[in-house]
């Protein structure tokens, strides 16, 4: 999968870190899963591998690679295990901690580039103001990734500013109360519990606008923030659509206990392999086409347009609802064997079905592409 990246083979395929940890993430998956999170070993092999300083500049000391090679990164991850890709993809959080101050951004990484965030910025909680800063107090859902943050964000509502894009406060995540409410069906191990803050005062210097300017120009904080931080969640599925049609190919060389031909030989089970291989590897074009297109746009100095936004965007809206069609394909190939509750065919369909489901990648993605497409307006809302 890595392979047409020469880049992303040099930097975090460097002495066998990369396949030493997808080993490990294949061999445990199940035992996360149960645990509702990624234990702090995975978390730390990831900071090894480079996943939290990836797309932190190299002032900072960084790697400052391209979102491409991130997204490979990210892809490689999640068809070993999806939970594990998406608790990775928030490496991405350095592109926005980005609309920090200078100096506090000199302070988030004084003691290194490896900071692990998480944030849950809905629904924004009413703070308090005064002496520089707001008294933070609340509850949020959904802080994929909090049980092994260093820092952590929630999203705020301060007075006097109304719409827009949400405001974040920053803290320690020695700060914050994790309130262990994470029970689904897909991704059951990305830890997207609830984080509780009492009382909490952030100076206003630890607050930024998420998908707001950032304070240092460079080309990697130029690219579509909103988009990126969508496509690092739907290469997710991109990857575990990759999985479970791995699977079904080793599936089908198995000979049926029934005395039927082995699935490799049914002519069904042939088309449906077909049709998905078709299916997945043109959203995959689609989205690292779009990627690499707006990437060289920025590094020819060019600002990305409105359409090109909306490109990403609609790409990665793809990418996660083929992505979840060809999970169920796969699953009906299984047939009765992947309704057992551990079967990888079943795991690959639930947490394809959570990636599509996601805010960022629904199918009313679709609606607000298509209108920014007729000239009928700009993209309604957040995100």
């Amino acid at each position: 999968m890595l392979n047409d990246s020469p880049r992303v083979a040099e930097v975090f395929l460097e002495g066998g870190v990369l396949e030493e940890a997808l080993a490990i993430i294949r061999k445990n998956a199940l035992e996360y899963r149960v645990m509702r999170r990624i234990p702090q070993d995975i978390v730390d092999r990831f900071r090894k591998l480079g996943v939290y300083r990836a797309l932190v500049l190299k002032q900072f000391g960084g790697l400052e690679v391209s979102p491409a090679e991130f997204l490979e990164l990210i892809e490689a991850i999640a068809e070993a295990d999806a939970s594990c890709g998406w608790v990775a993809s928030f490496g991405v959080s350095a592109t926005y901690l980005a609309a920090l101050p200078l100096d506090t951004l000199r302070k988030l990484y004084g003691d290194g580039p490896d900071v692990v965030f998480a944030g849950a910025i809905f629904p924004p909680q009413k703070v308090q103001q005064g002496d520089g800063g707001f008294v933070v107090s609340g509850r949020w859902p959904y802080a994929s990734g909090c049980t092994g943050a260093s820092v952590i964000g929630v999203g705020i509502a301060v007075d006097g500013e109304g719409g827009g894009l949400p405001r974040t406060a920053v803290m320690p995540a020695s700060a914050v109360t994790i309130d262990e409410t994470w029970n689904t069906l897909g991704l059951s191990a990305t830890g997207s519990h609830d984080v509780v803050v009492e009382n909490v005062f952030v100076s206003e210097d630890w607050t930024f606008t998420r998908g707001g300017k950032p304070t240092i120009e460079n080309p990697l904080y130029e690219y579509p923030s909103l988009g990126f931080a969508a496509q690092v969640l739907s290469v997710v599925g991109l990857g575990c659509a990759r999985r479970a049609l791995n699977e079904v190919r080793v599936m089908g060389e198995r000979r049926s206990i029934t005395g039927a031909p082995a699935l490799g030989d049914r002519p069904y089970v042939q088309m449906l392999v077909g049709e998905a291989e078709a299916e997945l590897n043109a959203a995959r074009a689609f989205f690292y086409d779009v990627t690499r297109k707006v990437w060289a746009l920025l590094c020819a100095g060019e600002t990305p347009t409105e359409a090109d936004a909306n490109a990403v965007r609609l790409a990665a809206t793809h990418a996660a609802q083929a992505s979840f069609s060809v999970a169920q394909k796969c699953f009906s190939i299984g047939g009765i064997a992947a309704v057992q509750v551990d079967h990888i065919l079943g795991r690959c369909l639930q947490d394809c079905a959570v990636v599509a489901q996601h805010a960022f990648m629904a199918p009313g993605n679709y609606e607000a592409a298509g209108k920014v497409g007729l000239g009928r307006g700009g993209r309604p809302g957040y995100p």
